[in-house]
Order: C-alpha cells, then sequence, then structure tokens
C-alpha cells in the first residue's frame, strides 16, 4: 500500500520511528527519517535497509521546522514518533524540565502542524500515550502532553479536511524502546517484568507492535481524527 509513497517518520532514529520506517520500507515506501541527532541517524541507517534517507531536524525550532517543509516536496504520510518527556508529579518536578518536556513534544508537534506539506489524500500521525486516559500520578505531565497531542489532532483533522489530508494518532502503553535504557540492564528487566505482571497481554510492547498500529492508520483512507489505543489493556487497568 505504500509502493513508491515518500514517507517521512520524525523521530526515525530509534525505537517506535526506526520500526515504523522500517515497516514503511518494506512496504515499498521511498522512507526519511529525521531527528536532532546526527549520531542517532547515522547509527539507525546502519540497522535499516538501504535507500533510506536521513536529515537532520530541530522540531523545538519553528524556523528550522518551516525551513525544512520548504525545501522537500509533498510527502505522501508523515509520522512524528514521539520524544521522551520527564516524570513525576507536578510538585516535585522541576519547572524548567517541566517546560522543556512540553517545549519537546507538544510544541514539536504543533510546529509540525503549522509548516508541514501533505499530497491531498496523504496521512499526519502523532504518538501520544496511555496516560492521556489513564492519569499517574509520577507522570502528570506526560498525561496532560498526551492529551494536548490528542487534542492537536483533531483539530488538524478538520483544519486539514479540506486539503484532503487525514490527521490521527497512535496511543501506547510502556514500549521496549532505548529510551528504558537509562534505566540500567537490571532496571529495565525489572520495568518490563512489573508492566507484563500488570498487563491484560502479559507483556510488553515491541516498537513494531506499535509500527503496524501507525501504518494501518496511514494508509486506512477512512480513519481521521481517530486515537488508536494500543497499550496491552493498560488503561483497563
Amino acid at each position: 500500500m505504500l509502493n513508491d509513497q515518500r514517507v517521512l517518520v520524525m523521530g526515525g532514529s530509534s525505537g517506535i520511528g526506526e520500526a515504523v520506517a522500517l515497516r514503511a520500507a518494506n512496504q515499498g515506501a521511498e522512507v526519511t527519517i529525521a531527528s536532532r541527532s546526527s549520531e542517532r541517524l547515522e547509527a539507525a541507517l546502519t540497522r535499516l535497509p538501504a535507500g533510506i534517507c536521513a536529515r537532520e531536524l530541530d522540531l523545538c525550532s519553528d524556523e528550522s521546522v518551516a525551513a525544512f517543509f520548504t525545501a522537500y516536496s509533498p510527502w505522501h504520510h508523515v509520522i512524528l514518533a514521539g520524544s521522551s518527556t520527564q516524570v513525576g508529579s507536578v510538585r516535585s518536578l522541576p519547572l524548567e524540565q517541566a517546560r522543556d518536556g512540553m517545549q519537546n513534544k507538544f510544541w514539536g508537534a504543533y510546529h509540525l502542524g503549522r509548516h508541514v506539506r501533505i499530497e491531498r489524500g496523504g496521512s499526519l500521525t502523532f504518538v501520544s500515550g496511555v496516560y492521556a486516559q489513564r492519569p499517574n500520578v509520577n507522570a502528570v505531565l506526560q498525561g496532560a502532553i498526551n492529551a494536548a497531542i490528542e487534542g492537536l489532532m483533531r483539530g488538524l483533522a478538520l483544519e486539514f479536511a479540506p486539503c484532503g489530508v487525514r490527521v490521527n494518532a497512535v496511543s501506547p502503553s510502556t514500549t521496549a524502546t532505548p529510551l528504558w535504557d537509562r534505566l540500567g540492564a537490571e532496571g529495565r528487566k525489572q520495568k518490563f517484568a512489573e508492566m507484563a505482571q500488570r498487563l491484560p497481554v502479559g507483556k510488553v510492547a515491541t516498537p513494531d507492535d506499535i509500527a503496524q498500529a501507525i501504518i494501518f492508520l496511514a494508509t486506512n483512507a477512512f480513519a481521521t481524527g481517530s486515537t488508536l489505543l494500543v497499550d496491552g489493556g493498560d488503561a483497563l487497568v
């Protein structure tokens, strides 16, 4: 379904974004991955199929985002795979870190919405997160940002509708990405074991589990304004 279509994956240098890039390339797409880190992009290219391009881009800069999309022809599908945000309760999380989290994830998505150029019949897909549906005392900011991303998505679905562009979001739970390497090997193993025990599906998501849902929304011509919850039942428990 993606044969010969141009797909841009923001945050495509690792985790969910890298899995999306791999799936899209395997379905015949012309894939470009983008990230702030040139080093991470170069490392990702060694793991991904030949032919994928990489471009450095900081979504936090509105000017850089505008210049990027001016320089390229409109894309068929654009995916923003999300970014890390700080965890903690409202009263414990330093205000500067909280503002950085909002800048990185929400304002990056907003800048993308301002300047993205997509072909008629194409799509824009965001990644939010289950805390938008199930608040967590240690991730209050994450829940607020994810809810804001989903609200932005629904508004953009209406704004982009006259252009024939669909806008959706995928909402995952804990996913086995390099993000969790910060816990160390044992901490990561313990985190995943605890989540697997709690979730109804009995396991933690792989990046490809979420990538599969993203590709589904990107290629389903009747999906717009939708949040697809792919959380292993996390919102239920």
